[in-house]
């Protein structure tokens, strides 16, 4: 059995691997050196429902940086994830955006929506707890509800998937979804997604500050 890919745990310095420089150092298992894969996944993006999504994409990752000055070749990065959005959708010239969120950030989601608006786009949003289905019809029990004690609302991505198909989105934004709903949701929106922002409620929505500090502030996650 081939070695499975762990590009997480490569072995090789970046500046010397095989995805960043040719003829590169390549460690079992590095999917740059499966030949056929890099082959056959590469012809995807000459198909017309790709092709155009992966050179804008790409185009506005570069304008993601600017230049502090024409003799500094270092990249400085200049522009924030809600503004991408907009721009990216500008560049497919997108006309029609989906956007669902949690109804802990229906704040937040209002002023998304009124900023995508403001840039011309037409914004079809979904709450989280849309249809009001009852938790009860998951097999949740009492105990396992927010407050136990009193009817809760399940999240329903099915739905909001569902709401934005029917309203044939070119393009839809997703806001701080609960794991596992979030995934839901992605599975069965027609339109492409993309994700503005994710649920930590401990963090302010910021899950990599676990991550930045789980060797101080949050060590406490590992031994969980």
């Amino acid at each position: 059995m081939k070695k499975l890919p762990d590009c997480a745990g490569c072995p090789v310095p970046s500046e010397r691997r095989a995805c960043s420089v040719e003829n590169g150092t390549a460690p079992s298992g590095c999917p740059t050196a499966d030949a056929d894969l890099v082959a056959r996944t590469g012809e995807t993006y000459c198909s017309p429902g790709i092709s155009e999504f992966a050179r804008q994409a790409s185009i506005q990752e570069g304008e993601g940086y600017r230049r502090s000055s024409p003799e500094d070749p270092s990249p400085v990065p200049c522009k924030t994830r809600l503004l991408e959005v907009a721009e990216f959708a500008g560049r497919m010239n997108f006309e029609k955006l989906g956007l669902v969120f949690c109804v802990g950030l229906a704040r937040e989601a209002r002023r998304v929506r009124d900023f995508l608006e403001g840039k011309g786009f037409r914004v079809v949003s979904v709450i989280c707890k849309a249809g009001r289905l009852p938790k009860e019809k998951l097999g949740v029990k009492d105990g396992e509800k927010i407050r136990p004690g009193t009817p809760e609302s399940m999240c329903n991505p099915v739905l909001q998937a569902e709401v934005l198909n029917r309203a044939e989105t070119d393009f839809n934004v997703v806001m701080g979804l609960c794991v596992g709903h979030d995934s839901i949701f992605l599975r069965f929106s027609k339109a492409y997604c993309t994700v503005l922002a994710v649920k930590d409620r401990v963090t302010g929505h910021n899950p990599l500050a676990a991550v930045y500090t789980l060797g101080s502030y949050y060590r406490h996650l590992e031994g969980e």
